[in-house]
Formats: C-alpha cells, sequence, structure tokens
C-alpha cells in the first residue's frame, strides 16, 4: 500500500515535480532514521516511462493503474505551469489529461484524498472536486478559478486550504508547502518537522504577503489605474465613493469590476495596496513600524500587526532585512 501517489503530466511545471520527489525521498531516508513506519510512493503517469517536463527535464514514472478501487494513497498533482485560461483549455484537452482527470475523479469517488498546487488546481476542478469547498491556488489565477468554478470558495490569501478530502495550494513553490502538510497529516509532526529542517524548508501559512495587486487584475487597466491611485493618496486613504466617482463609474459597477478581475471587495483591494505598501517600506526603509503604519495609513502599528498578523501569519518585523555583524 502506498502513502502518496504523484501524477506527473507531461510538460508539467518541472521545479514542482522536483521538490515533491525530493521531499518524498528525502521523507524516506529520514523515517528510516527515526524509526517510523516505512514511507511507500510513486511518481506515476498514463503511459508510464519517462515524462518530459518544462525545460527539457525528465522524470522517470511508472504506470498509473487503471483500478483505484482499494487504493489509500494521496493522490498529488505537482504544478503544471499553465498561466492562461487558453493554456489550461488546450492542456486539458489532450488525451494524457483527459484519463488523469478521470482517474481523479474516480479516486476521489471511493473516498481518495486529492492533493494539487497552483494551475493542477484546475485539474481538480476538471474532475468536479471543488464544488462546495474552500479551496487555493496561485493567486494571481485565483479570479479566474473563481469565475470558471463559481460553486467553490477560492480564498487566494492562503498557501494552503483543506476542505475534505481535497487539499490544494498556491504558486509553484507552495507544493514544498504542500507536501509538508501532506506529510505531517499522513505521517505525524516529528517526520514532517525532520524533513523541513532537513532541507531547509519553513512552512508558510499564507500568499497574502506576495501578493501584488496590479498583477492580481490580470491587466484589467482600470483595476491598475485604481490600485495606482490608491497607492499614491496614501496615507490618506479614497472612499468607495470617491473612487467611483473619480473614474466615472457607480459604486456597483466599480465592485464588479474589481471583484471579476481579482475575486476582492473594493475594500480588499484598498487593504491589499496599504499591506504591500507597508511591506515595501518595512524592506526597503529605516522608518519604524510605528512610522510605516502611519505612512500606509493607520492610526497606530497595534492595527497594522494585527492586520498582518491575520493576513500574513507574520508579524512586521519578519520583513526586516538582516543586517549582518
Amino acid at each position: 500500500m502506498y502513502d502518496f501517489t504523484v501524477l506527473i503530466l507531461e510538460g508539467a511545471f518541472s521545479s514542482s515535480v522536483a521538490i515533491t520527489r525530493d521531499i518524498l525521498a528525502t521523507a524516506e531516508v529520514l523515517a528510516k532514521r527515526l524509526g517510523a513506519a516505512p514511507l511507500r510512493w510513486r511518481l506515476c503517469s498514463v503511459e508510464g516511462g519517462a515524462v518530459r517536463l518544462q525545460g527539457g527535464m525528465t522524470i522517470d514514472t511508472v504506470k498509473l493503474p487503471m483500478n483505484t478501487t482499494d487504493d489509500g494513497s494521496v493522490w498529488i498533482v505537482p504544478g503544471l505551469g499553465l498561466n492562461t485560461h487558453e493554456a489550461i483549455r488546450q492542456r486539458f484537452e489532450k488525451p494524457d489529461a483527459i484519463t488523469i482527470i478521470r482517474a481523479l475523479a474516480q479516486h476521489a469517488e471511493y473516498g481518495g484524498q486529492v492533493a494539487a498546487s497552483c494551475s493542477a488546481v484546475f485539474m481538480l476542478n476538471a474532475a468536479g472536486l471543488l464544488n462546495g469547498r474552500r479551496v487555493t491556488t496561485t493567486w494571481w489565477l485565483a479570479p479566474l478559478l473563481q469565475n470558471i468554478a463559481p460553486n467553490c470558495t477560492v480564498d487566494a490569501d492562503r498557501m494552503v486550504c483543506v476542505d475534505g478530502q481535497v487539499t490544494t495550494a498556491g504558486a509553484a513553490f507552495a507544493q514544498s508547502d504542500l507536501m509538508l502538510h501532506l506529510l505531517r497529516e499522513r505521517c505525524g509532526n516529528a517526520l514532517r518537522d525532520s524533513v523541513s529542517r532537513m532541507m531547509l524548508i519553513d512552512g508558510r501559512q499564507a500568499q497574502a504577503p506576495f501578493i501584488l495587486p496590479e498583477v492580481l487584475a490580470s491587466g484589467n487597466d482600470l483595476v491598475a489605474l485604481i490600485a495606482a491611485r490608491i497607492e499614491k493618496a496614501l496615507p490618506t486613504l479614497p472612499s468607495v465613493g470617491e473612487l467611483a466617482q473619480e473614474f466615472c463609474v457607480s459604486e456597483r459597477t466599480l465592485s464588479r469590476h474589481i471583484h471579476k478581475a481579482t475575486g476582492k471587495s473594493t475594500l480588499a483591494l484598498i487593504q491589499s495596496v496599504r499591506l504591500r505598501c507597508a511591506r515595501n517600506l518595512l524592506e526597503n526603509s529605516r522608518m519604524n513600524v510605528e512610522q510605516v503604519a502611519t505612512a500606509v495609513g493607520y492610526q497606530d502599528a497595534t492595527a497594522l500587526r494585527r492586520l498582518m498578523k491575520k493576513t500574513a501569519g507574520a508579524n512586521p518585523s519578519k520583513y526586516r532585512p538582516v543586517v549582518a555583524v
């Protein structure tokens, strides 16, 4: 019986596949040293054999069994390196993707656990596994996922989301966070922590600190202009009504544009801009936390600390550069 089954598709994002393999290989070795139960895992593809990844890399796989009724392993799909709706659509129309999508649906139907990160989360959606669930994906694809999967809740701020038998993670390197989470759930804290220390991987709770509102807008010029307008106005915050009037739209229309482009409300966009500016000042200026809070429109540093802890899982001091001595 396997603990983990990693599904490898042709052209998958090489680093996402590699970190998955390396974490599992390290966990296998450390499990023996710790006297823990042996860890069993496999890399599978539709046909088996060598699979070509992005960048010309290849990885050896075994053929995925089509009878999965008694498969108790967690099925994992690493990131696919797909960045647009059209790229996702075209990739999922290929025979190997169709086979994997059907296999994922069958595995889940029999009670199996599934996991994916980045654009591979869209594959879980194609298998009908996201309905009614809270999920995450890479933050700049979150609005697209929410648009094509309106029956799920996409939480772009989270690094890893668990909802029942489905576990999802954010952008490509969130695959490491996903694997650490799955190791803890399947094998316990001791093995997970040992792998983390051995590979110098620190699990992160949120994507929020990395989100750029302008990029999240996915090329929406109006939203990009609004984000720039908010940043320019700091520390004075424009109201939603003032923004709507300035851009010659109603508040409702403004809200609709922002939600379609980013998956966020207008107030959430304003908050995101403030946090991005605060992080930039913490990283690149000599201003203390109180001065940074004032510069981005907070009455005191406590409010900034509380919000950063809530959305980013870290205090402002985390973003201070380390000074060599």
